[in-house]
């Protein structure tokens, strides 16, 4: 471990990414925890006073006052932190749409969830195993403080997915117990994401021969267009898309890219998607059903 000189700066580092995989590891090589659907932020404490930046360096520690406090109260010299700033809803689960409103009207429903600690009292832990960096981040974490602890959750990697996919929290992320940190992309974590479903409108559809087709969609109420569905209904299902869209062609929105080989409909379909949860745009989306408007 390097020890910094008393009295110096400390500097935002560059967090570790974790990779996106579509299933958890398994093994007892792993640790996993709760993928939180927040914003990835940085605590760090030193001579100057606590600073708060988001995944990508920029100081938000203005807009993070009750989180500031408590991190004073932490009771170490110094500290980098890395974790997440969620907001819980009424069912308990982080909510990113809640998160933004949160952060200018309540400021007091704020949470930090520590989950590694890159420095403290001027040493540099990242050469250190995640273990027992983690080890040493539980013990500076007390109880009702605004900074949680991420827990690690115990058993086998697919029943915690399944586990989580049920209580509809965003995924997990799995960790080597022996990784170093490293800053940028690493296989070293991996995040799986669990699934979801939501109703958009149906904007229309990129046919072309020999090529997948895609339903365009888009948000309900506001027809801004959101992303292109991969049709992997049933043949039955499928054919009676096609006909249903050439009864209601339509004109392409205003201002929209059109993609060749697009059919577009008339307003008034529904599509539901399945997709990955806690993405602000449609990541791996599919149609898996669609429906007249009543």
């Amino acid at each position: 471990m390097s020890k910094r000189a008393a009295g110096d700066r400390l500097e935002f580092i560059e967090p570790f990414v974790p990779t996106l995989v579509e299933k958890p590891p398994e093994g007892g090589d792993w640790i996993h925890e709760v993928k939180f659907d927040g914003y990835r932020s940085q605590v760090v404490i030193d001579d100057e006073g606590v600073r708060i930046f988001t995944r990508r360096g920029l100081d938000w520690t203005a807009k993070y006052r009750d989180l500031t406090a408590a991190a004073k109260l932490l009771g170490v010299e110094s500290a980098i932190i890395d974790g997440e700033i969620i907001v819980l809803n009424e069912a308990g689960l982080s909510d990113f749409r809640a998160l933004r409103s949160a952060i200018t009207r309540r400021q007091h429903d704020l949470y930090f969830v520590a989950f590694d600690l890159l420095h403290l009292n001027g040493h540099d832990l990242r050469d250190m195993v995640l273990e027992d960096r983690r080890e040493i981040l539980a013990g500076l974490i007390g109880p009702d403080s605004r900074i949680q602890f991420s827990e690690t959750m115990p058993g086998e990697a697919t029943a915690i997915y399944h586990l989580i996919d049920a209580a509809g929290l965003e995924g997990m992320v799995s960790k080597r117990r022996d990784s170093k940190y490293r800053s940028g992309p690493t296989t070293n974590w991996l995040k799986t994401k669990s699934f979801t479903e939501s109703e958009f409108e149906l904007l229309g559809v990129e046919r072309e021969r020999g090529k997948p087709a895609f339903a365009l969609v888009a948000e309900p109420g506001t027809g801004k267009y959101v992303g292109s569905a991969f049709v992997s209904v049933n043949r039955e299902m499928r054919e009676r898309l096609w006909k249903r869209v050439q009864e209601h062609a339509g004109e392409a929105p205003k201002d929209m890219k059109k993609p060749p080989a697009t059919q577009w409909v008339k307003p008034g379909i529904k599509a539901r998607v399945k997709h990955l949860r806690g993405e602000e745009d449609l990541r791996q989306p599919s149609l898996q059903d669609f429906w007249d408007e009543s």
